[in-house]
């Protein structure tokens, strides 16, 4: 009964992947019969006010990098205010303080604000920007992101000329791609989303979502979606469905690019996807019942839903894996296949090599990266089952930034110094290398699969231990900066 049980599970996380792995293949449909879709900049007769809102937390490496951008910006002064929302409690506030002024005494209507307690984090932070101004519009940036001087004149002009557009949100660059082969390997995987996913769901009128960053939403549209909330640890996301629930719209303009920087740590690198992991699924809770409620067709809610349980595969991935050399060993498997999530699980890759090849020159080179972005979607498998879980379970935790370094991370005080899930991943390595061993005597078809998860357990475990004693001998040096 209990084998039945097990081989019963085994068969719905197999074909759980296998629904989520074809999604990604109507969403790669629907791009290449859009890709070339122009979106042309629409003529604005009298540019509207905005404000920049710029949420800091401990920042103090990249503010000032982030400052001069804004002082670069071309939009008329008169219609322009910064938000410096600054809920840091170290030398960034001090080194903020000092640029603000020098940036308000050249003309820049820019304002230090400070909170007396960090109450909802980013969300609570935007929120209370939003007190403080009047503005038509509200352009939201990280402090690790860099927007081109044009970026306002490029993006206001749609919110302008289309009354029910609530928000347009642009694609993420990198500052740092080549700083290691992690950044190298996140470039992957952030341009497929962002030149495959997000093109396809906005031009094949699917809902799609405002990633945190490099986004400018019209203030009436917050307004009337409920505001920003700190429900998730994805407010981002949470606000984007909850806009379009309420009948908004939303566009992305793919050739707009505001470049940032990407985590160089694996600790901070798997800290960020775990963050992602459990608020998405928080916003999952909250989102599928008035999702489902509503009048959109079924393809948007089926799209709707399964971009909700996007880091799902995860705990089943873990699951499939867990159970494998049980079931080998009790020979159970002989009658299964995982065949067809085989052939449906080469379209990601797939992605990942359009989405270079639409963008760089060099794109065949810089898929040499593509085993180091394997092993970090697998590998992460572990951090972020914890993370979707803890999500499923409504515990709370506290928003963890993504530090930010602008340097070399291994002297700066932002570095992480505990990574609690390398020893699980350690054993998670001499487990699935055990699984390989039974697979290739017992069912050499599943070899490869297993061999896979092999590969990216030990290497996130040796890149944590590389990264640890990177961290060590550096501050042995030089003390944390």
């Amino acid at each position: 009964m209990l084998l039945n049980l097990l081989i019963l599970l085994y068969v719905a996380c197999a074909v759980s992947l296998t629904v989520y792995a074809c999604s990604q293949l109507f969403l790669l449909v629907v791009y290449l019969r859009h890709r070339h879709d122009a979106v042309p900049t629409p003529a604005v007769n009298e540019w509207p006010t905005v404000v920049v809102q710029l949420p800091l937390y401990n920042e103090r490496y990249v503010v000032g990098r982030l400052l001069d951008a804004m002082a670069a910006l071309d939009y008329p002064r008169e219609k322009l205010t910064v938000q410096v929302l600054d809920d840091s409690t170290d030398t960034t506030v001090e080194i903020t303080a000092a640029k603000v002024a020098v940036l308000s005494a050249d003309g820049l209507n820019i304002q230090h604000v400070r909170r007396l307690e960090r109450t909802g984090y980013k969300a609570g932070a935007l929120a209370y920007g939003m007190t403080l101004t009047d503005a038509e519009y509200m352009m939201v940036l990280d402090a690790d992101f860099v927007p081109p001087p044009d970026f306002l004149r490029k993006t206001i002009p749609h919110l302008v000329t289309r009354p029910k557009l609530g928000m347009v949100q642009t694609r993420w660059g990198h500052l740092n791609p080549f700083g290691n082969l992690l950044t190298l390997g996140q470039t992957l995987a952030l341009d497929s989303h962002f030149v495959v996913e997000q093109t396809a769901r906005s031009r094949g009128g699917w809902l799609m979502t405002f990633n945190g960053s490099g986004g400018v939403w019209r203030t009436k549209c917050i307004q009337e979606a409920g505001g920003w909330r700190d429900l998730t640890l994805t407010e981002d996301l949470d606000l984007s469905y909850r806009a379009q629930l309420a009948g908004w719209e939303f566009l992305y303009l793919p050739d707009v690019v505001v470049p940032g920087e990407l985590p160089p740590q694996i600790a901070a690198y798997k800290q960020q996807q775990a963050r992602w992991a459990k608020g998405t699924t928080q916003t999952l809770g909250h989102t599928l019942s008035p999702l489902w409620r509503s009048d959109f067709s079924l393809s948007r809610r089926v799209m709707a839903t399964l971009h909700l349980c996007q880091y799902m595969p995860h705990p089943l991935m873990m699951v499939l894996l867990i159970l494998t050399p049980p079931l080998l060993v009790t020979n159970s498997l002989q009658h299964l296949s995982l065949s067809v999530l085989g052939v449906v699980g080469l379209v990601t890759p797939l992605i990942y090599v359009i989405s270079q090849q639409a963008l760089y020159i060099d794109w065949a080179k810089r898929l040499m990266a593509f085993p180091v972005l394997m092993a970090l979607g697998t590998g992460i498998a572990w951090s972020n089952t914890q993370a979707v879980l803890s999500g499923l379970l409504g515990r709370s935790t506290e928003f963890r930034r993504t530090p930010k370094f602008a340097k070399e991370w291994q002297i700066s005080g932002y570095a992480l110094k505990r990574d609690p899930a390398l020893w699980v991943e350690l054993l998670l390595a001499i487990y699935s290398l055990w699984g390989t061993y039974l697979a290739l005597r017992l069912s050499p078809a599943l070899a490869p699969w297993l061999g896979v998860y092999s590969f990216s357990f030990v290497m996130i475990v040796l890149w944590g231990i590389r990264d640890r004693m990177a961290l060590h001998r550096a501050q042995q040096v030089a003390p944390a900066q």
